[in-house]
């Protein structure tokens, strides 16, 4: 039930086609609650859907070159709020998987690739939630936005590096940086929905996430 299987071209056809039925979902989701948000969030909202376009590109452009990855179970819900601290150590919990995903996909083994997707965006929702909770006015947050933009991308360059570094003393196969993106987009439209569903007024936050995600023209 553990042991790990080559990745194999007809699973990442399988990873495309998910992320397309999500998108589209996500897609109609925030056209139908778009009305909901605050004003300033609607911008964002609006950005979002008039890149549609862009988005199923990514999508498209993630065609896993490589091939030379694994499939295996991983734990599906990875962020840092699923990480103790403890002793000088970290302790990792919660290896249900995603509440939403039914227990069979939940048990299915995938790329772990979504794993580190998933601790990739909590630093960015980290981000954007520090920066939620703390800028009281606009300046503020032109002000602070700098360094936590920064903060992301040295936390991010971090964890990646030593991921890396880690799977290659097991001889794991490089990153294939176009199935990282797909699975990062994917989780991000994830947490869209879930925002839209559930905590509308926090739909900002993964609203600025994927629009990083689609193009640098997208979001700062």
């Amino acid at each position: 039930a553990f042991d790990p299987e080559p990745l194999a071209p007809a699973d990442v056809a399988a990873y495309r086609e998910r992320a397309g039925v999500e998108s589209n979902s996500t897609l109609a989701l925030l056209r139908e609650r778009i009305g909901q948000l605050p004003a300033p969030v609607q911008v964002y909202a609006q950005a979002f859907l008039s890149r549609s376009a862009a988005l199923q590109a990514q999508l498209t452009a993630a065609h896993g070159a490589s091939l030379a990855g694994i499939k295996t179970r991983y734990h599906g819900d990875y962020h840092l709020g699923q990480v103790l601290v403890t002793a000088n150590d970290f302790v990792i919990i919660d290896f249900e998987g995603e509440p939403a995903r039914t227990f069979e996909e939940r048990r299915a083994k995938g790329s772990p690739l979504r794993d580190v997707a998933g601790m990739l965006r909590s630093f960015n929702y980290a981000r954007w939630s520090a920066l939620r909770r703390i800028a009281q006015t606009a300046e503020e947050l032109e002000r602070l936005e700098p360094a936590a933009r920064a903060w992301e991308s040295a936390t991010r360059d971090a964890f990646l590096e030593a991921y890396v570094a880690t799977m290659s003393g097991k001889g794991a196969a490089p990153i294939d940086t176009e199935l990282l993106r797909l699975f990062e987009i994917e989780k991000a439209l994830y947490e869209l929905r879930y925002e839209l569903n559930n905590r509308i007024d926090w739909a900002q936050v993964p609203l600025q996430g994927v629009l990083a995600l689609i193009g640098p023209d997208a979001a700062r």
